[in-house]
């Protein structure tokens, strides 16, 4: 199987979407402190667990999907998977910030992750062809 880098709107939206996936992914696992900030989680001081927790949870399970979505981006299971991960974590966003309360952060995070999962869905879903 080769690799290839899309030539379409149709190939860069669900690849860019997974790319992003897989840069936060090597982010939490290379500086899970760093991320575990930009999110709001800043862990305590001795903390391990929680660094350990980024790295399995949050680094493990997005550079996995992201690598897979980046090297199989134009596959319609692949974009719905994607899409589907980023539409859910909106899902959780929105839930949290109308059940604790907003904040610019909260809502710049949940306006980013529908863009990723719109990029990621549209070609699925025949928004963009090809």
């Amino acid at each position: 199987m080769d690799f290839a880098l899309p030539t379409n709107p149709a190939g860069w939206l669900p690849f860019a979407a997974a790319v992003v996936a897989a840069l936060l992914g090597l982010g939490a696992l290379f500086a899970p402190r760093l991320v575990l900030s930009a999110i709001g989680l800043a862990p305590s001081a001795g903390s391990i667990d929680a660094l350990a927790g980024a790295r399995a949870s949050l680094a493990g399970f997005w550079l996995g999907v992201g690598l897979v979505g980046a090297a199989l981006y134009d596959q319609p299971f692949v974009e719905l998977a994607v899409g589907a991960g980023w539409l859910f974590s909106a899902f959780g966003r929105l839930v949290s910030l109308l059940t604790d309360g907003a904040s610019f952060r909260g809502i710049f995070y949940l306006l980013v992750e529908l863009v990723l999962a719109a990029a990621a869905l549209a070609p699925a879903f025949g928004f963009v062809s090809s």
